[in-house]
């Protein structure tokens, strides 16, 4: 199963208050139905590529309304040859739309009743139900976060942007093709979204893939850090090495005064050794403490010696 079937099978497994289903059920129906004229009284079909999603509709419709559905597969034509699910419902669809604050004088609303959606609780649950209908998120083991809502109305994906930013969670909306896809990409919004649909397991998931990534970048950089460290001090050694040699040459080596010979001596035996690396051995070979920056200003003395001798 993707990650957006495990989201899916786990928010439509949430146990919910009447008012929270009837607020899922406004977003399932007003995606997904369509209202149809059957032996003289008005009905819904309700359609979707979704099992999850159906299954989720039926029982909410059971639970809600108590009404009789018929439930029919078919195979999509096209070459994904995905299931389609289609669950008809021949009475009362006038009324259930009313009940979910998708029907009034005006016809059909193009968003629900601000009743449905008032309490915080139930408009997770109708986000809950939009994602159940048209939802789908990245794996988390992509880092390219992305969780997303694809709609056919621009109107709707305002009004999704809307209810989503009740809760501190910004989204955007971007064209692709003939829908409107909100969208959200930063990880904390991610997460905070899959906690407020009810999706705990699947934050958790995501939040652990994502805790590692951003542990095994840091130990990355980390690492980086230090092998650029130890290649900075091969350079510096081997230069003043280098420089040490060039004195030797010189037959100037002897003249050097007695703490700057030392600190050659130092260096010359640990070519790699950083500078608190040749602190530490300079104590123990010659028993007197010196600073980074002492051992620092010394070396920096024996190069400035070094390039007077071509004077």
């Amino acid at each position: 199963m993707s990650f957006t079937s495990d989201i899916k099978q786990e928010i439509a497994n949430v146990k919910l208050e009447k008012h929270c289903q009837k607020a899922q059920l406004s977003a399932l129906m007003l995606l997904c139905s369509s209202l149809t004229i059957s032996k003289g009284d008005l009905g819904l079909l309700v359609r979707s590529e979704s099992a999850t999603s159906s299954k989720r509709s039926m029982y909410l419709l059971k639970s809600l309304y108590d009404v009789d559905t018929i439930l029919q597969v078919a195979k999509k034509t096209n070459l994904k040859k995905n299931n389609v699910y289609t669950i008809e419902v021949e009475k009362n669809g006038k009324q259930i739309l009313e009940d979910l604050g998708l029907y009034s004088q005006r016809g059909l609303e193009s968003h629900p009743s601000y009743d449905i959606i008032m309490r915080n609780c139930c408009a997770s649950s109708y986000l809950a139900g939009a994602f159940l209908a048209y939802g789908s998120c990245n794996d988390p083991q992509n880092p390219n976060y992305h969780l997303e809502i694809a709609l056919q109305e621009i109107e709707y994906a305002n009004f999704i942007v809307k209810l989503i930013s009740r809760f501190d969670i910004q989204a955007k909306i971007a064209k692709r093709r003939s829908r409107y896809v909100v969208y959200l990409k930063k990880a904390d919004y991610v997460s905070g979204f899959l906690a407020l649909i009810g999706a705990h397991d699947a934050m958790m998931r995501f939040e652990d893939e994502r805790i590692a990534r951003d542990l095994k970048n840091s130990v990355s950089r980390i690492d980086n850090c230090e092998i650029a460290n130890v290649e900075k001090s091969i350079r510096a050694g081997q230069k003043q090495i280098a420089t040490i040699q060039k004195i030797r040459e010189y037959g100037r080596f002897e003249k050097l005064p007695e703490k700057l010979r030392s600190v050659a001596d130092i260096r010359e035996r640990y070519p790699e050794a950083s500078l608190l690396e040749l602190c530490d051995a300079y104590q123990k070979n010659y028993g007197e403490a010196i600073s980074k920056s002492g051992m620092k200003h010394r070396l920096n003395k024996i190069e400035s010696y070094a390039d007077s001798l071509e004077d």
